[in-house]
């Protein structure tokens, strides 16, 4: 159960980063997922980045909003700071986290259901806003928790585990996020841990907003004629469906492939995705560039991985933006922070 640790015991000879701390340091509680889904795989590539960055458990914030995305941030780095937000409105706590206390790491785990639908709103203004946080969508095409609804990255023609054709257009997050103007923008694939790890690590170090929209398969709910995560599916073999009140084990699908190649992937059903690992050539810096090649590549149905787009001389940055001070306000006295009504009324005379 989420709320059982996982045992402490560890080998003496397990390796340590620079802080003295194992990997086993930076999990969480024992995972309540299906067995088998990309979801958990995206939490080993957390634990292995924050691992390797020798990040101090208690400067990183861990924020969720609702679905079985959300439920990931209770399965790394036990001892850091976390809040489970309601549903599509985790962006806001997190710019107010962020607001009172630039000090933190901050990492937002959500869903294409959590981000694409009713966060929407939300996703687009801490886009706008560049706040300094790593935002990771964990893009399966579906409602998990609410047996598999399609969600507003599932593709035109997608037929659902229950028989239902989807007839609405998909969101593709990375084009949406080059389109609000994102600084850091990736796409990567869940049993991708090489390419996901770096991304990660890379999206933590980023000074202003950092998008990985994460690949992640649904052992239960991707029975699909076509796409449940942006894109199209080639349908290989009929499965059966199962009862909703059973999930049988399955694998997690790893990958590996050169960059600059394209590799089809065979998922849990039998379907297939084909991901494009990004060329070593491909200069990330152009915004325009970026958008018409990825957009290219969806119409030849493939997914492409890697740092879409980065702004390293953006200086649009949250705190920079709106010139916030350097200290987190919640070390600033309360008399620098309420000076009172004559103090104000002086600040004031200078707009009159």
């Amino acid at each position: 159960m989420s709320y059982i640790n996982k045992p402490k015991v560890a080998h003496p000879s397990l390796p340590t980063n620079s802080l003295g701390m194992t990997r086993r340091q930076y999990e969480g509680t024992m995972s309540t997922l299906c067995a088998g889904c990309g979801h958990d795989s995206v939490t080993a590539a957390i634990v292995e980045a924050c691992w390797g960055l020798a990040m101090p458990p208690e400067q990183l914030v861990k924020l969720s909003g609702i679905g079985c995305s959300s439920k990931t941030t209770a399965y790394f780095v036990s001892g850091s700071h976390g809040f489970n937000a309601v549903h599509g409105r985790m962006p806001s706590i997190a710019s107010g986290a962020n607001a009172a206390n630039r000090g933190l790491t901050y990492i937002g785990v959500s869903g294409d259901g959590d981000s694409l639908s009713i966060g929407i709103g939300q996703l687009v203004h801490v886009i706008r806003r560049n706040v300094n946080m790593l935002y990771l969508i964990e893009n399966n095409g579906v409602y998990g928790l609410t047996k598999g609804q399609f969600s507003a990255s599932a593709y035109v023609g997608t037929k659902a585990k229950r028989g239902e054709t989807n007839s609405s257009p998909p969101i593709d997050p990375v084009l949406l996020a080059l389109s609000l103007g994102a600084t850091f923008v990736a796409r990567s694939f869940s049993g991708d841990k090489a390419q996901l790890v770096p991304l990660i690590q890379a999206g933590l170090r980023h000074n202003g907003f950092a998008l990985i929209d994460v690949l992640s398969p649904c052992v239960t709910f991707n029975d699909h004629e076509g796409s449940t995560k942006s894109y199209v599916f080639t349908r290989e073999h009929y499965h059966a469906a199962v009862e909703a009140d059973f999930v049988p084990p399955a694998a997690e699908i790893s990958v590996d492939y050169p960059e600059g190649e394209s590799l089809p992937v065979s998922l849990h059903d039998g379907s297939r995705i084909i991901l494009r690992k990004l060329d070593p050539n491909y200069d990330p810096t152009d915004r325009s560039a970026a958008y018409d090649y990825v957009a290219q590549k969806l119409k030849q149905n493939e997914y492409v991985t890697g740092l879409i787009h980065i702004d390293g001389t953006d200086n649009t940055e949250f705190h920079n933006l709106n010139r916030t001070p350097k200290a987190p306000l919640n070390s600033i006295p309360y008399e620098k922070l309420s000076p009172g009504a004559a103090a104000l009324d002086k600040l004031m005379e200078r707009y009159r």
